[in-house]
């Protein structure tokens, strides 16, 4: 089956139940697919594309190590298959010139190839059951299966600077600063309450 390539455009919390959606978008053209993924992978994916820098290495930064230490390398990473509302995943290694094919969550696919620069690969089935089209103007789902990305509950957490406390939208400012994790739920609504005053 043919693979598509595919870029990380932007990981969205949805503000209805805080969940991560990672937002793949096809490389030449503007087919997208959102995977639901836990906080913590979505924080290890975010953590490298921000170019943050952390004091000690997170799990995918081990994982990379090893694969380093064993004189192996990682050439790709592929959303391979949609069973039952999950998606699959493989990445594949590199070691003595042969390709090793390893099954995983597209979470820990997507957390490795950021860190290594891998191009990042979805099967075009899996991109026929579950891509959708966005508005460019609105953000919004026009096409596709979009159950999971209701109106305006989801917001963008990548690939946009974050304001400082002075500039933009303070509610803005408080929903950007909440998704990166900088406050706890119990403060965002405190501070959400307090602005609505």
């Amino acid at each position: 089956m043919a693979e598509v390539e595919m870029t990380i455009d932007g990981i969205r919390v949805s503000l209805m139940n805080y969940q991560r959606v990672v937002m793949l978008k096809e490389k030449m053209a503007e087919r997208y697919l959102p995977i639901w993924i836990g906080p913590a992978e979505a924080d290890a994916i975010a953590v490298k594309l921000q170019g943050v820098t952390v004091p000690r290495p997170l799990t995918h930064d081990f994982i990379h190590s090893i694969i380093k230490t064993l004189s192996a390398s990682v050439k790709s990473a592929c959303i391979n298959k949609l069973d039952n509302d999950t998606f699959f995943a493989k990445v594949t290694l590199i070691s003595n010139n042969k390709p090793i094919e390893i099954d995983c969550r597209p979470s820990d696919a997507l957390a490795l190839a950021v860190r290594v620069n891998a191009p990042i690969f979805a099967e075009e089935r899996v991109l026929n059951k579950a891509g959708i089209l966005l508005d460019p103007e609105t953000g919004k789902p026009i096409e596709g299966k979009v159950d999971f990305l209701q109106g305006d509950t989801a917001i963008e957490t990548e690939r946009k600077e974050v304001p400082t406390e002075t500039e933009g939208n303070p509610l803005d400012v408080l929903k950007l600063r909440y998704a990166k994790g900088e406050i706890t739920k119990e403060e965002y609504d405190q501070v959400r309450r307090d602005l609505s005053e």
